[in-house]
């Protein structure tokens, strides 16, 4: 039985699954969690990690998306 997908798109697959989740669901609950106790420190902190997030993402999307063509 031949796999449907390589090991090495299977890896890129779980950490842009873990970069999205992280971003869609945990740091935007934290930045608000930040606001409310008028924590500007963290809330920046929060920012800059999803932001790192956000180029995680883009990063492993790109190498995806060249897995997939080539």
């Amino acid at each position: 039985m031949s796999q449907v997908i390589s090991n090495v798109e299977y890896s890129i697959l779980r950490e842009l699954g873990t970069d999205v989740d992280c971003l869609h669901d945990t740091v935007g609950s934290y930045i608000k969690d930040a606001q409310s106790s008028n924590r500007l420190d963290l809330v920046k902190m929060w920012q800059t990690i999803k932001q790192d997030r956000q180029k995680h993402a883009k990063t492993l999307r790109e190498a995806l998306e060249k897995e997939i063509h080539e």
